[in-house]
């Protein structure tokens, strides 16, 4: 019999700036207890850097619009995508000493185990970043699905996605 995976989380929020901090404080609550020390800091930030360019960049301010939030695991990582309606592609830049903006990929590039930018199907833009769960409970094991007395640690990759690839 094959395994069954965990379902997904799926959030939506308005395109409203305190929107960042109700997506991050969601997240974080709905990883695993036993993840939340190894991944809770990391993918809050992830969080709040992706819904706050989504709400920025890739929402109309004039209509009301959503962000849509889906986490998973899957492959070892935790997965986020942070979507918008929005057709621009996200790009990474390096701004320099000065500028007041312009960070938040990097900040998302430096955290991801592997980061890219999807075209949605219908209309908008997904950014997707996993962040890894090496070294930590495999959340499959934990869960009511696992059998939970493995405790089976997940396999570590490094490996970077440039954006739209």
């Amino acid at each position: 019999m094959p395994e069954i995976p965990l379902v997904p989380a799926h959030w939506r929020f308005p395109a409203h700036p305190t929107s960042a901090r109700h997506a991050r404080h969601a997240v974080t609550a709905s990883l695993p207890r036993a993840l939340r020390p190894h991944l809770g800091d990391d993918i809050g930030l992830l969080t709040s850097e992706l819904v706050t360019n989504a709400i920025r960049h890739g929402a109309c301010r004039e209509e009301e619009e959503v962000i849509e939030l889906v986490l998973w695991p899957a492959d070892g990582h935790y997965w986020l995508a942070v979507s918008d309606p929005g057709t621009g592609t996200p790009t990474l830049t390096h701004p320099d000493a000065n500028s007041e903006n312009g960070r938040g990929l990097l900040l998302v590039d430096s955290l991801a185990t592997a980061w890219t930018v999807r075209p949605r199907p219908t209309r908008g833009t997904s950014v997707i970043a996993g962040l890894s769960y090496a070294g930590a409970v495999d959340p499959a094991e934990r869960s009511e699905g696992g059998d939970g007395k493995t405790g089976r640690v997940a396999p570590s990759r490094r490996r970077r996605s440039p954006p739209g690839g």
